[in-house]
């Protein structure tokens, strides 16, 4: 081969070789952007909310007559069952992350009349745009109870359950509270302070006093 014909073999070769990106370049993403296929609503039916049972179901304790059952992991297939739990909610809740819609076309919650007590998929998805830094904290607490199972599992610790159910259930509980029904609670701190001033009044001393038992 003759030193020419070298030389242009050797540019061929290195003009098909991708060349490496300029430093400070974006990057095109791998797979493109991801598209939401279902609503949050939905979302939470059918992904988040059964990741969840693994989780709550996983201890128990109730009273049958004059005998107490308990619930906990026990062997391999239980524990696995709950690491299926921790990494479904821990992956899936990121989700959250993809725009979507709040809910699936004509459903509006229970956000119409004068008992309504849920907000409209509008008004869930007004407040998020107001503040998604609440949102991004929601969903990374509900992450953050994924991956404190998925610990848990590691070590086969079944008291360390109970505490991690209570955390799944204040993430859920305030989460909801917040975009779901917070006019139901409105409606309840409504009523309790209603029925102290109520008490206060019948108090001879103007102070609020609770019917015993209470």
């Amino acid at each position: 081969m003759c030193a020419a014909c070298g030389l242009i073999a050797a540019v061929a070769c290195s003009s098909s070789k991708p060349s490496s990106p300029a430093v400070g370049t974006a990057q095109p993403a791998l797979w493109g952007d991801m598209k939401a296929v279902v609503s949050v609503k939905e979302l939470m039916e059918y992904l988040i909310d059964p990741a969840s049972d693994y989780i709550f179901n996983s201890v128990s304790t109730r009273f049958e007559g004059d005998s107490v059952k308990e619930t906990a992991p026990k062997t391999e297939e239980d524990w696995e069952k709950l690491r299926i739990g921790a990494v479904t909610l821990a992956e899936g809740i990121e989700l959250l992350k993809v725009p979507r819609p709040f809910a699936p076309p004509g459903d509006m919650n229970n956000s119409a009349g004068p008992g309504a007590t849920e907000l409209s998929p509008a008004e869930i998805a007004a407040k998020v745009t107001a503040d998604p830094v609440e949102w991004n904290a929601r969903i990374e607490a509900l992450r953050n109870v994924g991956l404190e199972v998925l610990e848990i599992v590691k070590r086969k610790n079944v008291n360390e359950l109970w505490d991690a159910t209570e955390n799944l259930d204040n993430a859920c509980e305030q989460c909801h509270a917040s975009y779901w029904y917070p006019k139901e609670n409105a409606e309840f701190y409504r009523r309790i302070d209603q029925r102290l001033r109520d008490f206060s009044a019948q108090s001879p001393s103007g102070n609020a006093v609770l019917p015993k038992g209470r």
